[in-house]
């Protein structure tokens, strides 16, 4: 169980991006976080895996409090929470392999770590999450050769070299057009049904979240306007969530 008790955030220019924001996610959930750009969902993400401190508010897994973790303590929580960005954050001009492998990283030994040098069972279980995202060709391919949904791909494949039991995706479909979007977040599915992988994943798309989503919670301006089904997000609850912005938003995810 993953709990957000009264959540704040507010950033040193007096930005408040998150307003006391709470509520919980039971383990196997897929959860989408929808709202509108600057709404707080990435911040929310991000203080999840204390990226982003929070200035108020816990955040508190299978009862250890996250915000109040240090050290070891919190070195081991991050390597249990995957991360996936929009923009990929791979290191362009490195090989597939050596990307996906990063995301051992938090298991390596510091010396080795930091030579980027990993055992031949890492280097295993790398080139098996290329398979199951259907890349393994891929792997000795620099980054920067790969298509965007691609890329994606090498994301998700890094983030499963940690072993996560909770994954955090920003945006991962933004910036892929809706044949790819629903390639993507049909990996994250198979992850959460096969491997029983908890998903936290913002979403712009109302088609998007009735087909994936097991629950979804809804911010507008860093608060906590929404938090149902996804059959009880109808589109004047969309609406409430999104301003003028819901039809534009509605149509955009159908490739209309």
């Amino acid at each position: 169980m993953l709990r957000i008790e009264n959540l704040t955030k507010v950033f040193p220019d007096g930005t408040v991006a998150l307003k006391d924001v709470s509520f919980e996610v039971r383990e196997g959930e897929f959860l989408t976080i929808i709202g509108l750009s600057g709404s707080g969902k990435s911040t929310l993400l991000r203080c999840i895996n204390r990226l982003i401190d929070p200035t108020e508010g816990r955040v508190v897994w299978d009862d250890i409090d996250i915000t109040a973790a240090q050290g070891r303590e919190l070195r081991h929580i991050r390597r249990q929470i995957g991360m996936i960005f929009q923009q990929f954050n791979l290191v362009r001009r490195s090989t597939v392999l050596t990307n996906v492998l990063s995301g051992r990283l938090g298991y390596a030994h510091p010396v080795f770590s930091l030579a980027h040098q990993f055992s031949r069972q890492d280097q295993k279980r790398a080139r098996a999450a290329l398979e199951r995202v259907g890349i393994p060709e891929k792997a000795d391919n620099r980054a920067d050769q790969l298509s965007g949904g691609q890329q994606q791909r090498v994301g998700i494949a890094r983030a499963l070299m940690q072993e996560p039991r909770l994954m955090l995706a920003d945006e991962p479909v933004a910036s892929l057009d809706p044949v790819l979007a629903h390639s993507i977040l049909q990996y994250l599915e198979l992850l959460n049904r096969q491997d029983g992988i908890t998903v936290l994943c913002s979403l712009h798309f109302l088609d998007l979240v009735h087909r994936y989503a097991s629950r979804v919670v809804g911010l507008k301006d860093g608060e906590l306007v929404f938090d149902g089904l996804p059959e009880e997000l109808t589109p004047q609850k969309f609406k409430e969530v999104y301003g003028e912005e819901a039809e534009m938003v509605t149509v955009a995810g159908t490739g209309q």
